[in-house]
């Protein structure tokens, strides 16, 4: 499971390339649920590639890590380590 934003990123690229190549088999037609969690995965890496862009504007634009921190309910120095190394 990825956790940091580069592998989330990573991932998400990986899915777009799997959704964009992909052919539908027998096999996946008989699990509806395996594809919608394929689906909502790819969704979730879409969301936090969002998300570190607007990390990476609220930065450009002056805000501080405590403020992006407030806004994604954590602390400024848990939202530092999780976006820093993305946005600097």
């Amino acid at each position: 499971m990825p956790r940091s934003i580069d592998e989330l990123i990573a991932r998400a690229d990986e899915l777009a390339d799997q959704f964009e190549a992909y052919e539908p088999r027998q096999e996946d037609r008989g699990e509806p649920t395996l594809m919608a969690l394929r689906r909502v995965a790819y969704r979730r890496s879409l969301v936090e590639r969002e998300l570190a862009d607007a990390v990476r504007d609220a930065r450009d634009a002056g805000a501080s890590w405590a403020k992006i921190g407030d806004e994604l309910g954590t602390s400024g120095e848990a939202a530092r380590q999780r976006y820093g190394g993305r946005v600097a």
